[in-house]
């Protein structure tokens, strides 16, 4: 699912507001999750899952066209964790 198709399924349960306004409800809702995360914190959703950020060690990669050796410096990633029911949705 694209941004698009979220913002026409949710204008669609929801007949009582303006597409702007499904629009910025979407807006704010991941901007809030970007916010806390850069933060370092951490965004749960119950019932659905839990988004956090995880740190990388720098290491030593590789540029897969020249085969050149690249250092890779340390960084915070994304990490989202599945909640129970989406677990047990996906594996019916």
């Amino acid at each position: 699912m694209i941004r698009s198709e979220l913002l026409a399924a949710i204008a669609q349960e929801n007949s009582g507001l303006r597409a702007e306004e499904v629009e910025q409800v979407v807006d704010v809702f991941f901007e809030e999750i970007s916010e806390r995360l850069a933060e370092g914190g951490r965004v749960e959703l119950r019932g659905f899952g839990a988004f956090s950020t995880r740190e990388r060690q720098a290491r030593t990669g590789r540029n897969p066209r020249t085969g050149e050796k690249v250092e890779v410096p340390a960084k915070r990633v994304a990490y989202f964790k599945p909640g129970k029911e989406i677990r047990e949705r996906l594996n019916g």
